[in-house]
């Protein structure tokens, strides 16, 4: 090292113990984001089912009616573009690096193993539910209209 220059170490706030007690605490299912999407989703007037174990990634969201299926994805865990996505944590790099790709592959192999058996998916993002009030258009218009929205009736 030349004179002049200083190393900077990121060092993790929890010890081993305390992150590992924290990640245990997160669950894959009924997850905030989750949960809020749903009641988003039943406010507008649609049903699904949840969690369908015979579909490939067993799908946060399934519409069977419409074959249509949602995985709500954590920015974090699934490495989002977002400022929560984008960042990894201070220790253990490589390992949480490594983590992310392997859940962006298997996400791309169970949304494409969906669409060969003739599944519509949609990923909705963590941070695309909490700042919003409401479904988004591009989310409504996936899904199609339902009989609490109404559809346009034809005149006789």
């Amino acid at each position: 090292m030349l004179a002049g220059d200083s190393m900077v170490f990121m060092v993790d706030f929890m010890s081993p113990e305390q992150r590992s007690a924290h990640m245990a605490k997160i669950r894959s299912k009924n997850t905030k984001p989750e949960v809020r999407l749903r009641q988003l989703l039943h406010h507008e007037g649609y049903r699904f089912r949840l969690h369908v174990k015979d579909l490939p990634g067993r799908p946060d969201v399934v519409f069977p009616a419409r074959r249509k299926a949602l995985f709500v994805h954590g920015c974090f865990w699934h490495g989002h573009t977002c400022p929560v996505g984008s960042r990894l944590p201070k220790s253990n790099t490589e390992f949480w690096a490594a983590k992310r790709k392997s859940n962006q592959r298997r996400d791309i192999e169970q949304q494409e193993r969906l669409r060969e058996t003739g599944w519509d998916t949609v990923v909705v993002w963590e941070c695309e539910i909490f700042p919003k009030c409401g479904l988004s258009s591009a989310l409504i218009e996936f899904l199609g209209p339902t009989k609490h929205r109404g559809t346009p009736e034809s005149v006789e």
